[in-house]
């Protein structure tokens, strides 16, 4: 870390108010260095990755980071607030502020910065020195790992002895993982539970949705943690650059395990027959020592888990103790995901088969009795046939998939077949949606019943998919079955009778459920809504209207980003411009994804101006009767859409309004053009920014 931090790049009267503010203060010193190509730029690209997740941490602490095709080498630079600036932490706002800034691509560096910085904050000599300290020369020693010069003349004695304190800890935790790798002996269960003459061992997995700050911090406290309690901690971090696995000798003379994780641990099963502790990674890094004290209990108490462990990252993929409903959307997006490629595989080539066919070639005999090379009708009907054969994965996709959210790999069984079982009796999506979560439930239950040793080799391949797949089967055709057929045929009913202001009042709420979050969960659930509809040989009308509705919003937003940066380019940093015109693209093929970065960047202006276009466009959709029978495609399959003049019309008219929205609620910003707002060292200056200018970047 010698060259990525100096004096020029600190800060120990930062006066920022807000983390655009903090943010920008900072990011103005690299740019005043030549580390940083792109002023705003690069301020959007922090401000996509806040967006992801708040970058605040217990005790004071702010990271904000990001790799950045702006950046032209690992830098970091420090700022600390005497008022404190909001990073969305639990405990308040943070008074040490690092942004960290990576060349885009730059994996091995990025972590190497975040992993090291996260690993000493866990330090508090470290912090509380960095708080004391009153000169930058000082503060950029100690960041670095090095002695400070005789020049600073604050918090010298201090420093010296943090950094001191680190290199042990540093060494200390080498010397752990060393002695742990050293003393395991193949073949060792660890069942004794410590054992006279040794330490309690623990192996550790941390991960984070970035892989980066809190996955280390997280390992670092457990190792801190551990050595306070005389126990033996060796952590495998999986982190965003991959991991290195533990030795499998360590793993099985480990006593106890501690999965601290807000995403899937990677390759879980090895930990299987341990004492465990499953929970998120923030609990590891503010509460290491209860941890260690709870697996510890239910190692004494004989508590193992299953040969394939039952509950599944996927329900946690935020804090630990999250709501009964965050769960559940998460295990519901869980099964969408994994749907979805099966929905535009089936539904375009069922697509291209009315398209080369005509709509009678749903009537066509089986390619496998009647095939002839040189005509185009049996290619048709190949093309129509295989996409039935995907469209009929759907449901038990769905189902099998949000029972794994729900209960890892044991679920995919009870899942797959509870799916099967609604196509059967008729009761679609609605049933793939109850056989998920029925089978997750029933096989969340049989792993939490006790089981004697001697039977935990079978429970995953016989004793679970047997007893899961008979209780789900049972519930799917006895008793909810029925109920949930008569649901769904009601629904259907009621998308039939659709006419009139009823339908085009329906096309509105589509269009701002699929512009409200751009390819996240509320777009999903409009999006499955309409392929739900269709994914039948014979979808009606209506459905075949929804559909269409559906892309067409969804088309609106990156559309409106691109045009907006066309006719008002002044309006946007260069980054947004270049990001404009693969916005074209991007739209057109109907990948609400490419407005993310301009909605980052400046969402109070972008995501509203969006769900009131992509209404727009819903509304007239439905209000011109178009239809479609392609799940996706965008304008590559206008060809297939009834209507299809009257349907552009749709769109552009509601990329029209979203457009006008941006550039005038933009305008209203009165922002300085980026070139006139330079500094003599290429940043902004802040004397010639406009007062609402640092909005631009608000995640």
């Amino acid at each position: 870390m010698s060259d990525m931090i100096t004096a020029d790049l600190v800060d120990l009267d930062l006066s920022a108010d807000t983390k655009q503010a903090a943010t920008r203060a900072l990011a103005e010193r690299m740019v005043a260095l030549g580390r940083v190509t792109d002023l705003e730029g690069f301020l959007a690209d922090v401000a996509a990755r806040e967006a992801q997740m708040p970058t605040g941490l217990d005790g004071g602490i702010g990271i904000p980071h990001c790799r950045s095709g702006h950046v032209t080498e690992p830098t970091l630079a420090f700022g600390r607030s005497t008022a404190g600036v909001d990073f969305g932490a639990a405990d308040g706002p943070a008074d040490l502020i690092f942004l960290i800034a990576a060349p885009a691509g730059a994996d091995d560096a990025h972590l190497t910065i975040l992993s090291s910085l996260a690993r000493r904050l866990m330090n508090a000599g470290f912090t509380a020195a960095l708080r004391s300290l009153g000169e930058p020369a000082a503060a950029a020693a100690l960041i670095r790992g090095e002695e400070p010069t005789p020049a600073a003349d604050t918090g010298e004695d201090s420093t010296e002895d943090v950094v001191e304190d680190t290199t042990e800890e540093t060494a200390d935790t080498g010397a752990v993982s060393a002695a742990a790798s050293a003393e395991a002996a193949p073949g060792s269960t660890g069942e004794d539970s410590g054992g006279p003459g040794r330490p309690f061992r623990i192996v550790a997995v941390t991960s984070c949705p970035t892989g980066i700050a809190h996955t280390y911090m997280a390992a670092e406290s457990l190792e801190n943690a551990g050595r306070e309690a005389g126990v033996e901690v060796v952590v495998e971090t999986q982190g965003s650059a991959g991991f290195t696995r533990l030795d499998p000798a360590v793993i099985a003379a480990a006593d106890g395990v501690i999965l601290a994780h807000d995403v899937a641990v990677r390759e879980k099963g090895r930990f299987a027959g341990k004492p465990t502790v499953d929970t998120g990674v923030k609990a590891a890094i503010n509460r290491p020592g209860e941890l260690i004290g709870e697996v510890r209990d239910r190692a004494a108490r004989g508590e193992v888990t299953s040969a394939s462990p039952g509950a599944t990252p996927v329900e946690r993929g935020g804090e630990s103790g999250e709501g009964y409903g965050t769960k559940l959307r998460k295990w519901l997006m869980s099964g969408v995901s994994y749907m979805v490629p099966f929905v535009a595989a089936g539904g375009l080539l069922i697509a291209l088969g009315f398209a080369i066919g005509g709509y009678e070639i749903n009537k066509a005999p089986s390619v496998m009795d009647h095939f002839v090379w040189t005509q185009a009708d049996s290619w048709a009907a190949l093309l129509f046939q295989i996409g039935g054969v995907a469209f009929a994965f759907l449901v038990p996709v769905l189902a099998g998939y949000i029972a794994y959210g729900m209960a890892d790999r044991p679920g995919l069984v009870p899942g797959f077949v509870g799916g099967s079982i609604a196509l059967t009796i008729n009761a679609g999506f609605l049933g793939g949606l109850a056989a998920g979560l029925i089978s997750g439930a029933v096989v969340l239950a049989i792993q939490r019943v006790p089981i004697p040793k001697a039977l935990r080799g079978i429970m995953p391949v016989v004793v679970i998919p047997l007893v899961s797949a008979a209780v789900v089967g049972f519930l799917m055709f006895v008793v909810i079955g029925k109920p949930i057929a008569s649901a769904q045929s009601g629904m259907t009913d009621w998308l039939n009778g659709l006419s009139g202001a009823n339908a085009v009042l329906l096309g509105a709420l589509l269009g701002l459920m699929m512009c409200f979050d751009l390819g996240g969960p509320v777009n999903k659930v409009a999006y499955t809504f309409a392929t739900a509809g269709i994914a039948v040989a014979s979808p009606s009308d209506s459905a075949m209207k929804i559909m269409a509705a559906v892309m067409a919003a969804g088309m609106v937003p990156p559309l409106a980003m691109a045009l907006a940066t066309t006719v008002r380019g002044r309006l946007f940093n260069a980054a947004e411009r270049e990001n404009g015109k693969a916005a074209w693209v991007l739209g057109a093929s109907f990948i609400s994804e490419g407005a993310i970065p301009f909605a980052a960047a400046d969402p109070l202006r972008v995501i509203p101006s969006s769900m009131v276009g992509g209404a727009v466009t819903g509304a007239l959709s439905m209000a011109f009767g178009a239809t479609l029978r392609a799940p996706h495609g965008g304008i590559f399959v206008v060809p297939l859409i009834g209507n299809p003049l009257l349907y552009l019309v749709a769109v552009a008219a509601g990329v029209c309004v979203t457009t006008a929205l941006v550039i005038v609620l933009k305008g209203l910003r009165k922002t300085v053009p980026p070139a006139a707002a330079q500094g003599p060292g290429g940043g902004a200056d802040p004397s010639s920014r406009a007062p609402g200018a640092k909005q631009a970047v608000a995640a």
